[in-house]
């Protein structure tokens, strides 16, 4: 999948009209069919196939569908699961650009990822209340990098209470095994599978505090990929399936140094102190000479989290590098305005460039996650970060940067949150 790009300085973009808001569309069904036919060729050869469970306690719709983010098959799995049930679809900005008609017509909501959208509440709402039809929504936002869940906004439960709609929950496995982000989207011979459940009942919705509807949502998205893959005897033997997976394990546990790490074929190679690791059939880790720090690739990940927070509490953490800069402020195009600087400390995100011209921050309280992303549409791994009157696609030029500079952000805003609290 590509995006459409152009390029423009600086001054040309920020002075771009913004896009006008537009309700949501109901999906014909002719849209939803042809979505339906179009994703026969992806699912097909994932040998896909789904199970219903306890819906009946979700009663009649619309529904508000929340399902897990693993890859790109995740839109054509949700239309084999519904079809030929008409839903709206919450799905980033980017997703429209080149073809806002288009998304439009099929039901899509754009949204900022990680940006504040009290509008997106209200097209929500307007769909569900207005249309009678059901929103499709992935709230973890990005991709996951290891297999797990990405961080969940908190305060979820809130929006269920405001909706007050039965909420469905779609849970997939393999699909993140098939085409992990860090190989690069290549397919590997996995299949994949799907649960639909009804996760909460407008009446359990209403009993419960926020709190505890945060906890239901924390409870269904707690799954761990590589961990099913070993617990299903899910063999993955092709012989490029560690390529790129220094994008996730960008640390080594050995010597800890970063940004050293290479995948390739079935190996991981430290470049600093040449230590090893085979990624094995089953997705585990396994030194080939010495002690396995870590086999299971979601400790390795975190692991590197809590070194980054030791790095946050001791002022050390430091994000320092060029980048590219693309631009994205109506549905038009991704806009390349040219070089720049990018750094993240304890006080937060600092952009410069396009020759002195912009100069952005973004504090650690902006957002509890980071969109980022591997070989985003293509292009490369990227960070963003941004407002509503412009989001800043950042491609660094440092290698290794993106995964630890995403776990960073997660722990700058607990850390700034815990100290607002004590104030």
């Amino acid at each position: 999948m590509k995006i459409r790009i152009v390029k423009k300085s600086y001054e040309e973009v920020i002075a771009l009209p913004k896009p006008p808001h537009q309700k949501p569309k109901k999906p014909n069904i002719l849209f939803r069919t042809l979505i339906r036919i179009l994703a026969i060729k992806d699912l097909l050869p994932a040998k896909f196939t789904y199970q219903k469970k306890d819906l009946e306690r979700a009663g009649k719709g619309p529904y508000l569908i929340l399902m897990n983010h693993s890859c790109f098959l995740d839109l054509e799995i949700a239309s084999r699961i519904f079809y030929p049930m008409a839903y709206g679809i919450v799905t980033t900005t980017d997703g429209f650009v080149g073809k806002n008609w288009l998304m439009r017509q099929i039901g899509c909501m754009p949204t900022q990822k990680f940006v504040s959208d009290v509008g997106l509440i209200r097209d929500m709402d307007y769909m569900l209340k207005k249309k009678k039809t059901s929103v499709l929504m992935y709230p973890e936002a990005g991709y996951s990098f290891d297999g797990c869940a990405t961080p969940l906004p908190r305060k979820m439960g809130g929006l269920l209470k405001l909706l007050k709609v039965p909420v469905l929950f779609v849970r997939t496995d393999g699909a993140f095994l098939r085409t992990p982000l860090y190989n690069e989207l290549k397919n590997r011979k996995v299949k994949v599978s799907a649960t639909v459940s009804c996760l909460l009942t407008p009446e359990e919705i209403a009993n419960r505090s926020v709190e505890e509807l945060d906890a239901v949502l924390d409870e269904a998205f707690g799954f761990d990929q590589f961990k099913w893959q070993r617990e299903n005897n899910v063999r993955i033997t092709e012989a490029d399936r560690a390529d790129g997976l220094e994008r996730v394990l960008y640390k080594c546990p050995h010597c800890h140094a970063e940004g050293k790490t290479r995948g390739k074929g079935d190996t991981l190679t430290c470049h600093a102190c040449g230590k090893q690791y085979r990624l094995t059939a089953l997705g585990q880790m396994e030194a080939t000479e010495g002690e396995t720090e870590f086999s299971h690739i979601p400790d390795w990940f975190r692991w590197e989290r809590e070194c980054v927070k030791q790095e946050l509490e001791n002022g050390a953490y430091c994000l320092d590098t060029d980048v590219e800069i693309g631009a994205i402020v109506d549905r038009k195009a991704l806009y390349m305005v040219g070089e720049g600087h990018l750094t993240h400390t304890r006080d937060g995100f600092t952009l410069t460039g396009c020759d002195g011209k912009l100069s952005y921050t973004q504090s650690p309280l902006a957002s509890y996650g980071l969109n980022s992303d591997y070989y985003w549409y293509e292009i490369g791994d990227m960070i963003s970060i941004g407002n509503r009157d412009c989001l800043y696609y950042c491609f660094p030029k440092a290698e290794g940067v993106v995964a630890k500079t995403r776990l960073a952000a997660e722990e700058l805003f607990k850390l700034a949150m815990s100290e607002v609290r004590a104030r």
